[in-house]
C-alpha cells in the first residue's frame, strides 16, 4: 500500500484536532473546577464560520475579520475552545468585586479564573498543533463570530484555533486589512 500524503493530510489534521481538544480538557484549572466547551468544526462548519465572518466584519466594522475569514476558509479545521461564566469561589477579587457572592450580581462579567483557564488551554492545544508540525493561529475574530453564531454552547468567550498543513502557512506573511494613516 501506498499512502500519499495529498491525500491523507485532511485526516491528519483532524486526528490532530482531536488530540487538541484532549490537550485543552486535561490543561490546568483554577481549582480543578472545568467550565470549557471545545468543539471542532470541519468542512462545511468552517465554510459558514468564514462567510459569517465577513457578515461581522461589515456589521462590527472591524474590516480584519475579512483577511481572518481568508485564513479560516483556507483551514482544514478549526477547534473552538470557549468558557463559561461560573465564579470558583476564590473570593480573590480579581474580577473587580471583593467575594464571588458579590461578583454573582453582575452575571456579565467573568470570573478572572474563566478566562485564564481558556487561555491555559488555548496554549496546550496550540502547543500540541506546534509538536505535530500543524499550522495554527489564535483568532479572536474567528473565535467571536463562533460566540455570534451559537457555535460553543453556553460560552461568554471563546477563541478560535484554525488548522493547516500545506507548503506555506496560511496564516502569516498575511495581507493587513489596516488602513495606511491611523
Amino acid at each position: 500500500m501506498i499512502i500519499n500524503e495529498n491525500t491523507s493530510r485532511r485526516e491528519y489534521v483532524l486526528s490532530v484536532a482531536r488530540a487538541m481538544m484532549a490537550a485543552a480538557r486535561t490543561a490546568p484549572k483554577g481549582k480543578g473546577i472545568d467550565n470549557l466547551e471545545i468543539v471542532t468544526l470541519e468542512g462545511d462548519q468552517v465554510a459558514r464560520l468564514a462567510e459569517k465572518m465577513h457578515v461581522y466584519a461589515e456589521e462590527l466594522g472591524r474590516m480584519f475579520f475579512h483577511r481572518d475569514a481568508e485564513n479560516v476558509a483556507a483551514s482544514d479545521a478549526v477547534v473552538l475552545i470557549g468558557t463559561r461564566i461560573a465564579p470558583i469561589g476564590m473570593d480573590c477579587g480579581m474580577c473587580g468585586f471583593e467575594t464571588c457572592e458579590r461578583k454573582n450580581g453582575h452575571p456579565a462579567i467573568p470570573c478572572a479564573f474563566n478566562t485564564n483557564d481558556m487561555g491555559i488551554a488555548v496554549g496546550s492545544a496550540c502547543a500540541l498543533a506546534a509538536d505535530c508540525r500543524v499550522d495554527s493561529r489564535v483568532m479572536f475574530s474567528a473565535g467571536l463570530s463562533a460566540l455570534k453564531m451559537g457555535l460553543v454552547e453556553g460560552c461568554h468567550a471563546v477563541m478560535a484555533i484554525p488548522l493547516s498543513c500545506t507548503g506555506k502557512s496560511p496564516y502569516f506573511d498575511r495581507v493587513s486589512t489596516r488602513p495606511a494613516a491611523l
